[in-house]
């Protein structure tokens, strides 16, 4: 499989939910393809003026190919959300987020064409970006790291994107099934 189908296999199940952008630039950087996702939530009482709460939640997923990733890409991943990503989606160059965020997550999805080494593996699981606003009373942004390493067509986690990790092994298996 090639990091282009695999890329497109993961663009379909993206697609329902979320804007997708290709060739993406941020900066100086340019992503094959970026998804957005963003979801209000409200309660009120008898009418809307009187609105009890609100909350805003955001993911924003970049995808990047590779040859191979290595810790180094992995710094430079760091690197760029603190000094970019962060201040510039999350909190639009301000010095909080708008009122009512309440978490906004930073997906990075890695498609190398080589497995990670186990120094790799453990520094992907050990990856992590978590920053609190007010004392999280303007929420939280949080990084997640996912890399799919098309040679043995395994995927390894950060800790925080475990959850993701079915629907990205789930990628591998219908595109087999489809060839």
């Amino acid at each position: 499989m090639t990091s282009e189908t695999y890329l497109d296999e993961l663009l379909l199940r993206y697609r329902s939910n979320f804007d997708i952008t290709k060739n993406y630039k941020l900066g100086d950087e340019t992503f094959p393809a970026y998804a957005y996702f963003s979801s209000f939530g409200e309660r009120y009482v008898l009418k809307k003026e009187a609105q009890l709460w609100a909350i805003r939640a955001y993911e924003h997923v970049f995808f990047i190919k590779e040859h191979e990733v290595t810790k180094d890409s992995l710094d430079k991943i760091l690197a760029l959300t603190e000094e970019k990503i962060e201040p510039h989606l999350v909190r639009k160059n301000q010095k909080y987020p708008e009122k009512d965020h309440m978490c906004s997550y930073l997906t990075f999805v890695i498609i190398s064409d080589k497995t990670p080494d186990k120094e790799t593996q453990k520094a992907i699981r050990k990856f992590s970006f978590d920053k609190g606003y007010l004392f999280n009373f303007r929420g939280h942004s949080e990084a997640r790291v996912l890399v799919a390493g098309l040679d043995t067509n395994s995927v390894y986690t950060s800790r925080t994107g475990k959850e993701l990790r079915k629907m990205f092994e789930d990628a591998f298996i219908n595109k087999k099934m489809s060839a």
